[in-house]
């Protein structure tokens, strides 16, 4: 498995790799709108990155990190995108598709803020669902790592991923907060890491 620029041809995997990875599934249940849900998270996250690391299996692409490390430039903004996004952020805010998690994030940030000042957030991490349990996750963190000594990384998940992962990595749990839709609940994490 090798680190290697992500190629614009592999959006649509990590895309999928995200629906099936993140549960973007619980919050959508049509399909149509689940990838078009995926589609607008993909490039939300992929506007606010400024690092972009994407591990390869030969030609296959295992698993992508994407991170926003303040006082860094965008590498891959498009304004073509920013109205879809600000378009899906309205149809979201209409049809409440993920407000209370937002909410959730806020409170949480918020929290942490007032003894903690973040350098940077892990704001995306998805692994091909058919090389899990290869190092993908690890390898990505290890190169984001190397690449960020000495800052202060946040970022959030739920106990609907992997959250032990990042635990396993050194992250410390920084703060939770609970949070209910229709038919379950969802506990929601922000963790931190001072990168050494």
């Amino acid at each position: 498995m090798q680190i290697k620029m992500l190629r614009k041809q592999d959006y649509k995997a990590a895309i999928q790799y995200a629906i099936k990875g993140m549960h973007l599934d619980w919050y959508v249940k049509n399909k149509t709108l689940l990838n078009l849900y995926g589609t607008y998270f993909w490039h939300l996250e992929l506007n606010r990155a400024t690092r972009i690391i994407a591990a390869y299996e030969g030609d296959t692409l295992a698993g992508i990190l994407l991170a926003d490390i303040h006082g860094e430039d965008k590498l891959r903004y498009s304004p073509l995108k920013a109205p879809f996004i600000k378009f899906m952020d309205f149809i979201q805010y209409i049809l409440n598709l993920d407000r209370a998690y937002n909410e959730a994030n806020k409170k949480l940030l918020k929290q942490y803020s007032k003894s903690f000042k973040a350098d940077g957030e892990i704001i995306f991490l998805a692994v091909n669902p058919e090389l899990q349990g290869r190092g993908t996750g690890s390898l990505l963190l290890a190169e984001l790592e190397e690449e960020t000594k000495g800052k202060r990384l946040i970022l959030y998940t739920d106990d609907g991923c992997n959250y032990h992962f990042y635990e396993h990595k050194g992250f410390i749990k920084a703060g939770e907060e609970t949070i209910h839709y229709h038919d379950f609940s969802l506990r929601c994490f922000l963790y931190e890491k001072n990168i050494p």
